[in-house]
C-alpha cells in the first residue's frame, strides 16, 4: 500500500511541475505577443513620421 501511495505523491509531483512549466511557457508567449505589438505599433509611428517629413522636404525641392 505504502509503494501506491508514493507513486501516486510523486506523480501528483510530476503534474504540478509540469503545469508550472506550461504556465512559465504560456507567461513568455504572452510577453513575446506584447513585445510584437508595441514593435509594430513604432514602426508604425514611425513610418508615418517619415512619411511627413519626406514629403515635406520632397514639397520643398
Amino acid at each position: 500500500m505504502s509503494k501506491i501511495k508514493n507513486w501516486a505523491v510523486s506523480k501528483a509531483i510530476e503534474f504540478q511541475t509540469a503545469r508550472e512549466e506550461g504556465q512559465g511557457l504560456a507567461e513568455y508567449g504572452l510577453i513575446l505577443a506584447l513585445i510584437a505589438v508595441v514593435c509594430v505599433l513604432s514602426v508604425t509611428a514611425l513610418g508615418t513620421a517619415i512619411d511627413g517629413t519626406l514629403s515635406g522636404l520632397a514639397g520643398s525641392i
